[in-house]
């Protein structure tokens, strides 16, 4: 599994967790729901600001998964 699947894998399992949907993520953090769908996919390659900002939404740090 390379970066982006493994980094996907845990967005998709972290946002579950929350129980949120991608439109709910998506609103939260100010992204579009296909772009929070590509980054679960591995098919995006969000920035680290990106990534912090959805952990924070998360109530996660990215350096814990």
């Amino acid at each position: 599994m390379d970066i982006r699947q493994t980094v996907g894998f845990n967005l998709r399992r972290l946002r579950a967790a929350a129980g949120l949907s991608q439109e709910e993520l998506a609103a939260k953090t100010g992204l579009d729901r296909s772009y929070i769908s590509g980054i679960e996919r591995g098919r995006r390659n969000p920035t680290v600001i990106v990534l912090n900002e959805i952990a924070v939404q998360l109530g996660t740090d990215p350096r814990d998964h």
